[in-house]
């Protein structure tokens, strides 16, 4: 059940992203749901057990460490209300699975401290109450699941009248949707009857679990470490025609052939956008290189194997940089995305940077590993994004030092943030002065519109430039520099002082610094700097302090 709503999920996570309420190219949510699912299959995959309360157990640990975003947040909330429902059970009869659903349903809403009726909650609780209503009149598992995935269906489209932007727009709840798709696997994989007759082709989920059994199937401590040939392991995801350094057209045949010859343990999946790659090899710098001849390389991963297999043979910790460093009092992570931003933060006593943001939310997992590695004493987390501050409240509970979330949503709040920061202050303190920080910046975004629409009045038409403040889309343009000028002027007030344009990927120095000049003229006793970011899907992000 777990693997099959994990694979639907993922092949209808472009379907769920579209479902954005906001036309930005950056709508993640299938994303997110689909990697947290994927998390918690890969756990329920490793483990041996064949006891359900055993397996629910690991279902609601894997979501819970991936979980992404706040509609994975919540996802990971009703499967931990779901195992623990089950964690005593052998195995499941028709009551026991419906009151699963019922008991994740509950969990989830505690969990949330505000719930809004419109969301995947709404979707979890019509296929809750369905499966108990069903459970009545019915022993039969599968046609309690039916229920469960028709009353889920029910809420979905109930989400509009219940959330008035969703209406306004035409959408219905993208979490909600995605976890309609999550039952449908459920139900499939339950029945045993395909949902459809598509070609399969190996996905991401696929990708890892080829990656993984391939290294189970290696026994370590049978050879000595000088016989590994091919000493690090590994891994990219090339995101085809975006910035590639040749015109070569891709070819799977012609990538695999050459990385053959430069390795061993070569896996190589594509569809038509992206390229994933596992190989053991010398030479990182050429897998990568031959990458960049057909794109973005958007994910790469590398693992020194010699020194894991000396670890495994010798049951010593690994010697590593975080276990030789001294403790460091404080640990200070931000997440964001962008080698500029990088530097920046790190220029303003950021410790860590954990790349991701607007394209991809880092999962509780991750802010975990973060943290961790810090070999802190304490630590400050910066999420930068209001769709990562769920996952980053989560690892609070998971790691042995004090940690405070400050509760940054944009990339300029938590640059602002850092100003207020103090090595010598306690943790609490610091948290409160950052905390009281934030409402000092206001917070603007250029991008372009990926479709037409209308929001809180504004028509949007697609492929113009929006300028989003807080979270609110207030400028429709179809010339960049017009739309930027028109957003900043809706952002300055008699308390302006400061003006910070942050350069993206797709934005252009010189005409920030046009929209520096229209700013000088039009408000000549404000300070404006320019910074390169680097950032994906915004030409640039502007903030008014």
């Amino acid at each position: 059940m777990v693997r099959v709503a994990s694979h639907r999920l993922e092949k209808n996570a472009k379907f769920v992203n579209s479902l954005n309420v906001f036309p930005v190219p950056d709508g993640d949510t299938g994303t997110n749901m689909s990697l947290t699912i994927q998390s918690g299959f890969k756990a329920v995959n490793e483990s041996e057990s064949d006891h359900v309360g055993t397996l629910g157990k690991a279902l609601a640990k894997g979501v819970l460490m991936g979980a992404r975003g706040n509609s994975g947040v919540i996802t990971s909330q009703i499967f931990r209300g779901f195992s623990k429902s089950i964690e005593k059970k052998d195995s499941l009869t028709a009551m026991d699975l419906a009151k699963a659903f019922d008991d994740g349903v509950k969990t989830a809403y505690k969990a949330v401290m505000k719930p809004v009726e419109g969301t995947i909650l709404t979707v979890a609780r019509f296929g809750a109450e369905a499966g108990m209503k069903k459970v009545k009149t019915t022993n039969d598992l599968v046609e309690v699941m039916k229920a469960v995935v028709k009353g889920s269906k029910a809420g979905l489209e109930k989400t509009p009248s219940l959330l008035p932007v969703l209406k306004e727009v035409g959408v219905v709840d993208s979490g909600g949707q995605g976890l309609v798709f999550i039952y449908e696997g459920f139900l499939e994989g339950l029945s045993g009857e395909k949902a459809s007759d598509e070609e399969y082709i190996p996905d991401e989920r696929d990708m890892t679990e080829m990656v993984n059994a391939t290294h189970h199937q290696s026994v370590q401590g049978q050879f000595n470490t000088d016989e590994i040939k091919n000493g690090f392991c590994t891994e990219m995801m090339v995101e085809l025609g975006k910035d590639a350094t040749t015109d070569e057209k891709f070819d799977n045949d012609t990538l695999r052939n050459y990385l053959d010859k430069i390795g061993d343990s070569l896996i190589v999946v594509s569809d038509d956008e992206v390229v994933k790659v596992h190989v053991h090899t010398n030479y990182p710098y050429k897998v990568w290189e031959a990458g960049r001849k057909y794109g973005a390389l958007t994910k790469i991963k590398i693992d020194n194997m010699r020194l894991q297999h000396e670890t495994i043979v010798d049951e010593d910790e690994p010697v590593t940089p975080e276990t030789n460093a001294q403790p460091i009092d404080y640990a200070v992570i931000a997440v964001s995305s962008g080698e500029g931003l990088t530097k920046l933060f790190e220029s303003l006593g950021v410790t860590s940077v954990i790349s991701g943001g607007q394209t991809m939310n880092p999962s509780t997992n991750d802010i975990v590993d973060a943290i961790n590695k810090s070999n802190a004493k304490r630590a400050l987390v910066l999420p930068n994004n209001g769709n990562i501050i769920m996952a980053a409240k989560q690892a609070v509970d998971l790691v042995d030092i004090p940690v405070a979330i400050v509760g940054s949503k944009t990339i300029s709040q938590g640059m602002t943030a850092m100003l207020s920061f103090n090595p010598e202050a306690e943790l609490e303190e610091n948290e409160e002065n950052m905390e009281d920080s934030l409402d000092t910046v206001k917070s603007g975004q250029i991008t372009q519109a990926i479709r037409d629409t209308e929001i809180d009045g504004l028509k949007i038409t697609k492929g113009h430039y929006m300028g989003i403040v807080d979270g609110k889309i207030l400028v429709d343009d179809e010339d960049i520099i017009d739309g930027t000028e028109k957003m900043l002027d809706q952002m300055i007030d008699e308390d302006s002082e400061v003006i910070t344009i942050l350069v993206g990927q797709d934005g252009d120095k010189k005409d920030a610094q046009k929209v520096a000049d229209y700013l000088d003229d039009k408000y000549s006793d404000l300070e404006t700097e320019i910074h390169q970011g680097d950032q994906p899907v915004y030409p640039y992000l502007v903030s008014v302090e």
